[in-house]
């Protein structure tokens, strides 16, 4: 399996990453490998919500599974910094059904 290119050029940056149960991880990529295994540090978990913003779940050092993996993403700091999560409601993602 090819890790594709691209992904080389995001280390030491901050992605956003949704995995197959839907979950989005957020964190600075330290490293990854042939399997498209991820190192993330100072990661957190978005979780959303209809009802409530958006909760932040601190994870710290984190290593996602490759075949876990839906979609790995470059995060616009910028962006993301004058997002108020807290006012932000939101369907939670559902699972990825191959």
């Amino acid at each position: 399996m090819s890790t594709g290119p691209g992904l080389e050029s995001l280390v030491d940056q901050n992605i956003s990453v949704i995995t197959n149960d839907g979950r989005n991880i957020v964190g600075i990529l330290k490293g990854f490998d042939q399997a498209t295994n991820l190192i993330l540090d100072e990661s957190h978990e978005r979780v959303y919500s209809t009802k409530e913003g958006v909760q932040q779940l601190v994870l710290g050092l984190y290593i996602i599974r490759g075949d876990n993996i839906s979609i790995v993403g470059e995060l616009d700091e910028e962006l993301d910094a004058s997002l108020d999560l807290s006012k932000l409601r939101a369907h939670p993602l559902k699972p990825v059904i191959h």
